[in-house]
Order: C-alpha cells, then sequence, then structure tokens
C-alpha cells in the first residue's frame, strides 16, 4: 500500500490526524488505519460542534475485524 501523508494534516503515532482551519478541528484515521481495520460497517460521532476533549473517547469505529474508541491524544483548540 502506498501511503501519502498530505503536508495540511497532522498525524499522531496512534494513526488519527487533525486538519485545523481557523476555529474548526477536523478529525480522521489515516489511510494505514483504515487498511488495517479492514471494512468499516459503522462510524459513530458526535454531533457537528460538538466539544472533544484530549483523552476522552468521542466515538467509535466499527469494521469486521474490531470495534475501536477514537481517543484525541491533540490539545482541544
Amino acid at each position: 500500500m502506498n501511503i501519502t501523508y498530505p503536508e495540511n494534516l497532522k498525524f499522531l503515532d496512534s494513526h488519527e490526524y487533525v486538519k485545523v482551519d481557523g476555529d474548526i478541528a477536523t478529525i480522521g484515521i489515516s489511510a494505514f488505519a483504515v487498511d488495517q481495520l479492514g471494512d468499516i460497517v459503522f462510524v459513530e460521532v458526535p454531533e457537528a460542534g460538538a466539544t472533544v476533549t484530549k483523552g476522552e473517547t468521542f466515538g467509535t469505529v466499527e469494521s469486521v475485524k474490531a470495534v475501536e474508541d477514537l481517543i484525541p491524544q491533540f490539545p482541544v483548540l
């Protein structure tokens, strides 16, 4: 798998990323994480505009292989 890392995204060792645009942060998982999870069947995330706190679970990604918590490891902006 050929993985690229766009310069406008800040990646963590845990394969999450954040993209900051003004006072809005977009959070996601890397292509590597998607590849390791396999087919993703469900994603649970908070409503748009919700506050996310560093170190606290804010959602889950469910695949045919596993359910993983989404836990931001970056400071809240």
